[in-house]
């Protein structure tokens, strides 16, 4: 095996041991997150997307040129198979293709594993951040739930409370109205009364100035006759002069 499929061939174990490790049940995808979360891949976040596009150029090329290897020796060893020239010659394309065809496995599944592995690190990672927040959703709506409990219990103490001010405001104010009844009814009253005295009074004044009338009219009279017996006084004297 030559040195770049001896390096492809320990890239395509390398890659299988990680998505072992990532597919670990024990290990969270917080903890995971954590480790991606380093600055060190900070540093390197730079150069990923290259380095990546260009491990799947070269994976590409591999790949093509182990399909081109294995259609070669194919055609080539069906031809020596029916030719009887060269003993040795049919075994030797035999291992040939054998090895274009393990190149092309592993090629193969190199960048099969490695598109796999971008995306295994992208849901762990989108995985761990969706927890995270379902963490910090579930947090806030504890914390809702006692709010609103509270609020409730606050509530029905404010309703407690305006419940009891009411049955006393209702007892204040049924009192207040008995008085003021009482009151209407006293005021009533003594109103008649003044009203029957008002009445009386003003009968009174009625009689009172019929009584007048009548006593100018007397006085008048009595001035006249006391006049006209004046004068009958006064010629009386005359003549016994």
């Amino acid at each position: 095996m030559t040195i770049q499929w001896v390096a492809v061939a320990t890239f395509l174990y390398a890659e299988i041991g990680l998505i072992l490790i990532f597919c670990l049940p024990f290990i969270p995808p917080q903890r995971w997150q954590k480790i991606f979360s380093f600055s060190v891949w900070g540093k390197i976040a730079t150069f990923w997307n290259k380095a990546f596009l260009t491990i799947i150029i070269l994976l590409i090329v591999l790949f093509l040129d182990a399909v081109r290897e294995v259609r070669k020796y194919s055609s080539a060893h069906a031809v020596e198979k029916g030719s009887t020239v060269k003993p040795g010659g049919f075994e030797h394309t035999q291992m040939k293709l054998f090895r274009s065809q393990r190149n092309l496995y592993i090629s193969g599944f190199s960048l099969f594993f490695w598109l796999v592995l971008r995306r295994l690190v992208t849901l762990i990672t989108q995985l761990a951040k969706e927890l995270s927040n379902k963490g910090v959703l579930k947090s806030q709506a504890e914390n809702t739930n006692k709010a609103a409990k509270k609020f409730m219990e606050e509530n029905e103490k404010l309703k407690w409370i305006l419940k009891t001010q009411g049955k006393d405001d209702e007892n204040m104010l049924e009192a207040e109205n008995k008085k003021l009844v009482e009151d209407q009814e006293k005021l009533k009253t003594e109103l008649k009364k003044t009203s029957e005295a008002l009445f009386k009074a003003q009968n009174d004044v009625i009689a009172m100035k019929m009584q007048s009338e009548r006593l100018s009219k007397e006085y008048d009279r009595l001035l006249k006759e006391h006049s006209e017996l004046q004068n009958r006084s006064e010629k009386v004297n005359k003549k016994g002069l």
